[in-house]
């Protein structure tokens, strides 16, 4: 028996390396158990951070005083703003990484940092004494006491991979799998879902001819994802990506091979994700589509490799390697690394609180893939939230549940505890009915003071987030008192501008309101403009061009706020509650909402079952305040 951790991760992927940082970061001793020490923070399957709402919620993970930007800035080697042309809650940052460069920097943060330990070892057992844990056991017998535990499983629970024919136990491509972690977790009263996720194959640049391909170079001024940084702190040339798109020959040798297909063959049984399908899913339930886009990512800045972005499958090896020489400038192309699916067990999610605590036992934490989402983001996300907690409920503190209305990660585990997950979940824009508030430009504005009050902000960035904050405030004033005459002059310069003449004076800030002009644009007429870092530019034009939305959301927010503050009683019996609906009652009873708003989230809850809640939790609370017989009235 080894001496007693405050708190315990199991796992060192993304959400792993998230909680662990977190927990120690606030004070707490922390154990980091994986089960190789050199694939820390690795990234089994494309080699990109960030897109629309993953890249939001990496911006919030910075802004929390989380790791994962820090990691993605210092190894870029590829970035782009995607969705330039849409409104700004949809625009997003997406960088390529160098994939060993990411390992390696998030390997060296966890080492150099103060109270956390790692060590090379298989957990099998979760350790619970009177409904709380109390550590885990390895497959080597050794016990670790701990006061909160972390599971950052992966894919690595039972996880069995396909390639054709071929089936075979590994967590991942030449990783073993964790077999009896299963059977613990079955033995507490868990249940469990079996889910599929796959990767791609990656091929050889040299045997690769570029000629017949169209490059795609990072943005002139590439924007960095922390907020520390102004701009990537990345020294050498940035790399370029390549689109290529699947023919009918490629269609053709897929459609042959199906029944070769793992998939279509019937040996996966687990439920794969929806929004990142198959080839083989894109050739069978697209049947019309001539040719799908596939682009080539470099996978390091030393290293030959490509990722084949959109060609995930679970076809045999040699398989392929056909299709993938039916693609253009991939004639004679060498395939280094097949492509594969993969199966494992997680979570059914709906067993959490809010806080990713479980609800059967006090002081656990699940984060990332075990819970059933797909993504390094996801997985970071919920790694960092959970982390978070575990040290707050080591430390006595109140725990922290992080709204819809002021995160991308709060819509995230939401989504999670109270719907579950049918298929791998992934996060997206749309899930979002605040996103006009959850921009990735101010996610800083949103949520650094949070960080700040759970103790994972440093000073300096304390202090940056103050100047920011000053910054954007005094730069809206000024737009909103400087006003355009309608003198010649000023009319000469708005024609240039490609924009309709003033027929009254206007502010800066009114002209910055039409379509046709932008922050840059009004320079013409400010040439007393403060020098403002870029952060502090892309905040401000969106908060004065979409004002009036922008208030209009915070209002909607605000009376949806009230549902989420309308807590109700953990011991409230729904199944005595004979008003409520048979489905109500049943799905109430199973999710056991921490809140109204979140009850009114539950699929299947009508909404008259609500209003009855709202009632009843109405009665309750004028009962707590009515005054006993004994008390003067």
């Amino acid at each position: 028996m080894s001496a007693e951790y405050d708190v315990i991760v199991v796992g060192a992927g993304h959400a792993g390396c998230e909680a662990a940082l977190a927990a120690a970061r606030m004070g707490c001793t922390c154990l980091l158990l994986t089960m190789n020490l050199d694939t820390v923070g690795h990234m089994p399957c494309n080699c990109s951070i960030g897109g629309p709402a993953k890249g939001h919620v990496v911006r919030e993970i910075d802004a929390l005083g989380g790791e994962m930007a820090f990691a993605a800035d210092y190894a870029a080697t590829h970035a782009r703003m995607l969705n330039t042309s849409k409104g700004p809650a949809v625009q997003a940052l997406r960088v390529q990484v160098d994939k060993r460069l990411y390992q390696a920097y998030m390997k060296r943060v966890l080492e150099r940092q103060e109270h956390l330990h790692l060590k090379q070892a298989t957990v099998e057992e979760l350790l619970v004494e009177g409904g709380r844990v109390a550590g885990v056991r390895t497959r080597s017998g050794i016990s670790y006491p701990a006061k909160a535990v972390v599971v950052t499983t992966g894919t690595f629970l039972r996880g069995l991979i396909h390639q054709g024919d071929v089936s075979y136990p590994a967590g991942r491509a030449g990783e073993a799998a964790a077999v009896n972690a299963s059977e613990s977790l079955r033995s507490l009263g868990f249940e469990l879902v079996r889910l599929k996720t796959g990767t791609t194959a990656r091929v050889d640049a040299r045997t690769v001819d570029f000629s017949k391909l169209h490059e795609q170079r990072s943005d002139d001024e590439p924007l960095a994802f922390s907020f520390m940084h102004n701009r990537l702190p990345v020294e050498r040339p940035l790399l370029s990506a390549w689109l290529t798109h699947t023919t009918e020959a490629t269609h053709e040798v897929i459609r042959r091979n199906l029944h070769r297909s793992a998939l279509y063959g019937g040996r996966i049984r687990g439920i794969g994700p929806r929004y990142c399908p198959s080839i083989e899913d894109k050739v069978v339930r697209f049947p019309n589509r001539e040719r799908h886009g596939v682009f080539l990512e470099q996978e390091g800045w030393d290293t030959t490799e490509l990722y084949v972005q959109g060609m995930s499958t679970s076809l045999p090896e040699e398989v392929q390697l056909e299709f993938l020489r039916t693609l253009p400038g991939l004639e004679e192309v060498e395939m280094m690394r097949p492509g594969y699916a993969i199966e494992y067990d997680a979570v059914v999610p709906t067993q959490l609180l809010p806080t990713l605590q479980a609800k059967a036992v006090a002081g656990l934490y699940f984060a990332g893939q075990v819970n059933g989402t797909s993504g390094y983001e996801e997985a970071a996300g919920q790694g960092l939230l959970a982390g978070i907690n575990a040290a707050l409920q080591v430390q006595g503190r109140n725990q922290l549940v992080l709204k819809r209305s002021e995160s991308y990660i709060g819509v995230m585990v939401d989504d999670l505890v109270t719907k579950g997950v049918d298929e791998p979940y992934r996060l997206l824009t749309s899930r979002a009915e605040h996103r006009l508030l959850l921009r990735q430009d101010n996610a800083d504005l949103r949520l650094t003071p949070i960080g700040r009050g759970v103790g994972l902000v440093t000073d300096d960035r304390w202090a940056l987030f103050h100047v920011k904050q000053s910054l954007v405030r005094s730069e809206l004033d000024r737009l909103a008192a400087l006003v355009v005459r309608t003198d010649p002059a000023t009319q000469a310069v708005l024609a240039q501008m490609g924009t309709a003449e003033l027929a009254k004076p206007a502010s800066l800030a009114e002209l910055l309101r039409r379509p046709d002009l932008s922050y840059a644009s009004l320079a013409a007429l400010d040439p007393d403009r403060p020098d403002l870092p870029i952060q502090v530019r892309q905040t401000v034009e969106v908060e004065a061009r979409y004002a009036g939305y922008i208030d209009r959301e915070r209002t909607a927010a605000e009376r949806c706020r009230r549902m989420e503050d309308a807590r109700i009683p953990p011991d409230l019996d729904y199944s005595a509650v004979s008003a409520l609906s048979r489905e109500g009652r049943e799905k109430l009873s199973r999710v056991r909402p921490v809140t109204l708003g979140q009850a009114a989230r539950i699929p299947g809850v009508p909404p008259a079952d609500i209003s009855l809640l709202a009632v009843i939790l109405d009665a309750r609370r004028r009962e707590l305040r009515r005054p006993s017989p004994s008390e003067p009235s």
